[in-house]
């Protein structure tokens, strides 16, 4: 009877989970691509997320691609309809609402834990990260303005090192920049460049309770910026729409 040389089956072996490594890491970098357009506002609410397309831009075949959207469509980034396929999402002004809640609650624990360890090398992380939010606003970059503004907080979250809570903000973060597409208002302001600093310097002073103050502050003023008026449930006046 035959039997495989053990080398050959080490190599087989070998081989097998490179495989399966360099498949995971390809489905990672076009979830991360995707989440990336998406927060720069390159991928706007409604957008058809076309599977033969995305296969060919990336070269993978569709059911890559389809792993990707169910993961973003379980985060809530993607809608899937029956029949006519995933569409980026368009959360509601209910939906929104209920996002910047659970920011509420989830980033100032996430501040707190921070705060607990920081040291100067996670300082010097954060100020890096706040300098090029400046550079990239006297430049004029409104894409990477957008992605470093939504990647500070995700900072936070990767610095606290807890991946449940992570992939939480990464969820929120995500939604929050559809609802900033979607709701916001273009006679008001964006928020200051100086919102994120402010939140490092209590951090470095290792002032908590200041630095939650200063990131609801920060919170409220994102919301605030948003015209969630609109959308709400209200009666429709069929005579003039039919009459």
């Amino acid at each position: 009877m035959l039997t495989d040389n053990p080398t050959s089956v080490a190599s087989r072996k070998a081989r097998t989970a490179g495989q399966i490594l360099g498949t995971a890491v390809k489905r990672d970098t076009i979830y991360d691509r995707i989440l990336s357009a998406v927060m720069e506002h390159r991928l706007i609410p409604g957008t058809r997320l076309v599977e033969e397309k995305l296969a060919a831009v990336f070269e993978v075949n569709r059911t890559r691609i389809r792993e990707v959207l169910a993961r973003l469509a379980h985060e809530g980034v993607v809608t899937t309809i029956p029949n006519r396929g995933a569409f980026v999402a368009s959360p509601s002004v209910e939906e929104a609402r209920h996002i910047f809640h659970a920011r509420r609650i989830l980033e100032p624990a996430l501040i707190r834990s921070l705060v607990a360890q920081i040291n100067e090398d996670l300082l010097s992380q954060l100020y890096d990260h706040v300098a090029q939010e400046r550079s990239a606003r006297e430049q004029g970059d409104k894409r990477a303005v957008i992605r470093l503004s939504g990647e500070f907080h995700l900072l936070i979250a990767e610095m606290v090192g807890s991946p449940p809570l992570l992939k939480l903000m990464r969820e929120l973060s995500s939604l929050t920049c559809l609802i900033i597409l979607l709701y916001d208002s273009p006679n008001v302001p964006a928020c200051p460049n100086h919102e994120h600093s402010l939140i490092i310097e209590a951090i470095e002073k290792r002032d908590a309770d200041q630095a939650v103050d200063l990131l609801i502050t920060h919170l409220d003023h994102i919301e605030a910026t948003l015209d969630l008026s609109v959308g709400e449930e209200q009666e429709v006046d069929l005579h003039e729409i039919f009459g």
